[in-house]
């Protein structure tokens, strides 16, 4: 079971979980609580109910925001392209802008608490910061090039923007088994504090997310217009005199 279908079961007491153990079973809610200056690291004993009372914190607010945090992945009931794509965009897109800076951010802290730890995933921190540029690039071009040729019912030529973002993905996936590997499959060393910890549920929430967006793309968004490209020519030009490939 997922953290967040693990937590989408239980939200009635979530406010009695202490905050270490939200931080690291609920991807997201680390930014949440660095948002409301609630320490989950240090003092992640204390009660989601308490830490608000005793920052004079208004509790129904602070569910509301983790509970913004669960993500549903069901598809559109009709799987259009524009609604494939639109999914896509607000489950994919918008959470990757928001995963990978804070995943950024902890891996930073991690590496550099717990530098003298021969377990520390070192070199993570750059890594992520390279992924994340990468992933922007990639869904700008997207958001501004592919989807609305797609929208717009793309055309003879698609191949070449798809075979491009296709290409892409080959090498999000390669930077995926870099991280699992420096990160041990994202899991914590024994002893790891609970921004370590939050920070591999964070890693394995975000490979989860990258390898069904990519999955979607790859498998259902893409075919349904390749199907358009147009033929490659022959290399001979279509049979003249004297082409020489022969």
């Amino acid at each position: 079971m997922s953290a967040r279908q693990q937590f989408a079961s239980t939200t009635p007491e979530l406010s009695e979980q202490t905050l270490g153990n939200i931080a690291v079973q609920m991807p997201g809610a680390t930014a949440v609580f660095r948002e409301w200056k609630l320490d989950f690291c240090c003092n992640g004993n204390v009660s989601l109910r308490q830490a608000a009372a005793n920052r004079n914190l208004d509790l129904t607010d602070l569910l509301a925001q983790l509970a913004a945090l669960e993500r549903p992945d069901a598809l559109p009931n009709e799987i259009t392209a524009d609604a494939l794509i639109d999914h896509i965009l607000t489950r994919y897109h918008d959470v990757h802008r928001a995963q990978l800076p804070e995943l950024v951010r902890m891996a930073h802290r991690v590496e550099a608490v717990h530098r003298d730890n021969p377990n520390v995933p070192a070199g993570l921190a750059d890594l992520l910061e390279d992924v994340q540029q990468e992933m922007l690039d990639h869904m700008a071009k997207e958001e501004n090039v592919l989807f609305p040729m797609l929208k717009a019912g793309g055309n003879p030529f698609i191949g070449q923007p798809i075979g491009m973002m296709r290409s892409e993905h080959v090498s999000h996936g390669a930077a995926l088994d870099r991280i699992n590997a420096l990160t041990n499959d994202a899991t914590p060393p024994p002893g790891a504090c609970n921004t370590w910890r939050a920070l591999y549920t964070g890693i394995a929430q975000f490979n989860d997310d990258l390898i069904n967006h990519i999955h979607l793309e790859n498998n259902v968004l893409f075919p349904a217009f390749e199907s358009q490209v147009a033929p490659a020519k022959s290399g001979c030009g279509g049979g003249g005199n004297g082409c020489g490939c022969h």
